[in-house]
């Protein structure tokens, strides 16, 4: 492993946009697929009580093979979305609500810059031992040449 792939990415409030933007469809489908992959587990476990229960009989194998294999399927969909998100250096902190954190340096110290899908632009940070409910706005002056996020 390269030096790297132990070091995260960090952003800066332009970088951190520009790659919102690239997240924003992953995020997307990545949370399609999640809810997908809900309805398909609720499928999938109400075939295996009916097995458990009926011991096989008058189970349709054709239509859960298939369910199986769309659960497959969107939980590959799902995976690739998300190592696509990570492969940008971002972390997604919460796939049920769109919460995508971009590591970043304010005022000498690693923050992440946060982002909640809906919000038109990152407005917040938040240090990085501290989660959704502790941001705090992004200052102006933060965003300047004097203390620019870096």
């Amino acid at each position: 492993m390269d030096h790297e792939e132990h070091e995260p990415k960090l952003f800066s409030l332009s970088e951190a946009e520009t790659a919102r933007r690239h997240v924003e469809p992953l995020l997307i489908e990545a949370m399609e697929g999640n809810r997908e992959m809900e309805a398909l587990d609720e499928k999938l476990s109400a075939i295996s009580n009916r097995i458990l229960i009926m011991g096989g009989i008058t189970i349709d194998y054709e239509v859960a093979a298939r369910v199986r294999a769309a659960h497959n399927r969107t939980i590959a969909k799902v995976r690739e979305a998300l190592e696509q998100i990570h492969a940008i250096g971002c972390v997604v902190k919460d796939l049920e609500s769109g919460l995508v954190d971009f590591p970043a340096v304010l005022k000498n110290e690693e923050v992440y810059l946060c982002w909640r899908l809906g919000e038109d632009r990152i407005r917040f940070y938040h240090r990085q031992d501290e989660g959704f409910s502790r941001r705090k706005p992004i200052d102006p002056e933060d965003t300047g040449p004097s203390h620019p996020i870096q």
